[in-house]
């Protein structure tokens, strides 16, 4: 099972308002074909955190309602398992964050997916890189 990071679903679900780069074009259509996947089925896990992540950008871009109503289908989907966090979870992130100079919640993706025993990771993030884990980008 792969975790997939907040970057992916941004992606893969924010419509642009002008002509982007080729390159974020290209992280599009890679992110659009991650969640295709995932809705046919395809198991993966994130955290509450990295979905408030998502909340927050796209309440921002698009509006609640929107982000309301995409949370929604992602809490409902039974391919996505969403991992609560605590709070000794965030205390670990920031000890690691500082140790690996990733952003805390890079850091608490790691954790998590330490505990849950995956490898691989959906994200388009290159502060993992340096992590050790797999970045899977298609």
């Amino acid at each position: 099972m792969r975790f997939v990071d907040a970057n992916v679903f941004i992606y893969a679900v924010l419509k642009p308002r002008t002509a982007l780069p080729d390159a974020v074009m290209r992280k599009k259509n890679a992110a659009k074909s991650i969640l295709l996947r995932i809705n046919e089925g395809e198991p993966v896990m994130t955290t509450t955190v990295h979905l408030s992540e998502v909340a927050n950008v796209l309440e921002d871009a698009a509006g609640i309602p929107f982000a309301s109503d995409f949370l929604s289908a992602v809490l409902l989907k039974p391919s996505i398992n969403v991992e609560p966090v605590s709070a000794d979870d965030y205390r670990e992130s920031i000890r690691l964050a500082q140790k690996n100079a990733i952003s805390i919640n890079d850091a608490l993706a790691l954790i998590v997916m330490q505990q849950k025993g995956t490898e691989e990771i959906y994200t388009f993030d290159r502060h993992f890189n340096r992590t050790g884990v797999r970045i899977v980008q298609e």
